[in-house]
């Protein structure tokens, strides 16, 4: 029981870390793109990626950001007997990884795909609606952001409505989702202002991609 325990306080410093490695940077670098920071848009995520390297490395990225969401929460499910406090905690320290990584000086991604992955685990009918609602967002609007910032301000209401059958989350998850969302929402403030301006580039499946 001893050792249970330790593993389950070393989930959350272990999913930070994780948050942390910055893989749109690596799968960059690795397919000859160089640094993805210094191109595009300068965000590290995979639409940034896609721009500056091609599908592969960006689908990587998607992939790998989802998965370091999703993992440790999984992780954390499991030892606690799936806990909803250590889950949306360690849901929480991967996202705060992803977008204030150590390893670049804490500066980092938006934290949309990581959210997914975890928001996966935690309550998966509330991340297919927020699914959903990006890509209604995309596709009428073409804004990869404002559908990623739609997505994210939608999740916490999303989880308090099909948590369970007339069931309402505990609070550390209502709570939980909505500083996810806050942060998201704060990730993407550049983008807002270009949309507040008129001047954020629309999502467009040729050359030009949308600057997320």
């Amino acid at each position: 029981m001893p050792q249970i325990s330790l593993a389950l306080l070393s989930i959350p410093l272990g999913a930070y870390l994780l948050g942390s490695i910055p893989f749109g940077l690596l799968f960059t670098r690795l397919f000859g793109g160089g640094d993805v920071r210094k191109s595009g848009s300068g965000n590290i995520g995979a639409t940034n990626v896609a721009r500056v390297a091609g599908p592969v490395p960006a689908l990587l990225t998607l992939l790998f950001d989802f998965a370091k969401g999703a993992v440790p929460v999984w992780l954390a499910g499991r030892l606690s007997n799936e806990s909803a406090t250590w889950m949306m905690s360690v849901a929480l320290a991967a996202l705060i990884g992803h977008c204030f990584p150590i390893w670049l000086r804490f500066r980092g991604g938006k934290g949309v795909a990581t959210a997914a992955g975890a928001f996966l685990v935690l309550c998966p009918p509330a991340l297919l609606g927020s699914v959903i609602l990006f890509l209604i967002v995309l596709f009428f609007w073409r804004y990869v952001s404002l559908a990623s910032i739609s997505a994210a301000a939608a999740m916490p209401l999303l989880i308090y409505l099909l948590w369970a059958p007339h069931h309402a989350p505990p609070m550390i998850v209502t709570f939980g989702a909505l500083a996810a969302a806050v942060l998201i929402v704060y990730k993407h403030d550049a983008n807002i202002q270009r949309l507040v301006q008129g001047e954020e580039p629309k999502f467009s499946f040729g050359k030009k991609r949308d600057a997320a």
